[in-house]
């Protein structure tokens, strides 16, 4: 049975016994990791994470050892041994962890921090890594030794201070945060100029506008599946952006509305206790014919059934 996307925050990684030397300053940041012999718990980080979720913060994502897949918003990446991963609000995630005989050499290191705690930054977050990464084959870039030392000293310099009595930690955080998002910047630029990217300028905005346009529908999907209503908001006419969105990424724009569309309703009828009803409504779906029509067709089966659990 496939699991669909469900909504976690930062206390219900709190919540994970299996955390080890975790360092978090209430619900806006945590520093923890994932070892190979806690990995296979019900509690693990990499338990919950094998299941597609939606978070609405950051998780900057740092594999110190073994390896495993990660599916990042519909796409996915081979994350191997030294490398960096961070997602930003809104992003669909799920690891593939390894088996059981290699999990054991898994060594993750991951920070995570609210939507709140990186406005006080006044840093583009979201900006900087996603102008970045939409440029690589992929976006789990591998540190070199010399980024590797300097990303191991600011975790365990972040540990420190949370871990201190210093009435400032939230502070210090901030700034480490910032200079951290400096050393990022210049990694994921350099593994840019290494790639060789020669994108033509055509190339290039092929990309920004399949972006502008992934992130517009994960804004407004819930009222918005008009192609008009998208086409209007990048100054383009819906013909020229159904051509430029098939030829970014093989499917048509309203197959994405859809499938998104569809993680809601699947997300609602699995991981709640709202009625068919209320999902009709929420999705605004004209009527309940109309939804269950709709989800038959993308599913094979009743929503009903789907919340059952028949197959």
């Amino acid at each position: 049975m496939q699991h669909e996307p469900q909504n976690i925050d930062i206390n219900k990684i709190l919540e994970l016994s299996s955390i080890v030397n975790e360092a978090s300053l209430g619900s806006d940041f945590i520093l923890g990791e994932a070892d190979g012999t806690r990995a296979l718990s019900n509690s693990s980080i990499l338990e919950t994470l094998k299941y597609p979720i939606k978070f609405d913060g950051y998780i900057l994502f740092f594999l110190q050892a073994g390896h495993f897949k990660i599916d990042f918003n519909l796409s996915t990446y081979e994350v191997h041994e030294r490398s960096m991963l961070v997602t930003v609000p809104g992003n669909i995630i799920r690891i593939e962890a390894p088996d059981s005989e290699h999990i054991q050499q898994t060594r993750l290191i991951f920070v995570v921090f609210s939507k709140e705690f990186i406005s006080e930054l006044h840093l583009d977050f979201t900006k900087t890594f996603h102008d970045s990464l939409r440029l690589l084959n992929n976006p789990c870039i591998t540190l070199d030794e010399e980024h590797l030392a300097l990303a191991e000293s600011y975790f365990k310099l972040a540990r420190q201070i949370v871990n201190s009595s210093h009435h400032n930690k939230r502070q210090l955080i901030s700034g480490l945060l910032s200079s951290l998002s400096y050393l990022a910047d210049e990694v994921w630029s350099e593994q840019i100029e290494h790639q060789d990217v020669s994108r033509t300028s055509d190339d290039a905005r092929i990309v920004q506008i399949y972006d502008n346009f992934i992130s517009l529908v994960t804004q407004y999907h819930l009222s918005q599946r008009n192609m008009q209503f998208y086409a209007e908001k990048l100054y383009l006419s819906p013909k020229y952006l159904s051509k430029i969105i098939k030829q970014a990424s093989g499917r048509s724009g309203p197959e994405w509305i859809d499938a998104f569309i569809i993680l809601e309703a699947k997300n609602m009828l699995r991981h709640s206790d709202i009625s068919i009803k209320d999902i009709v409504y929420r999705l605004n779906f004209s009527s309940s014919s109309v939804f269950n029509k709709f989800f038959r067709l993308h599913t094979g089966m009743s929503p009903s059934d789907y919340r059952k659990g028949r197959m």
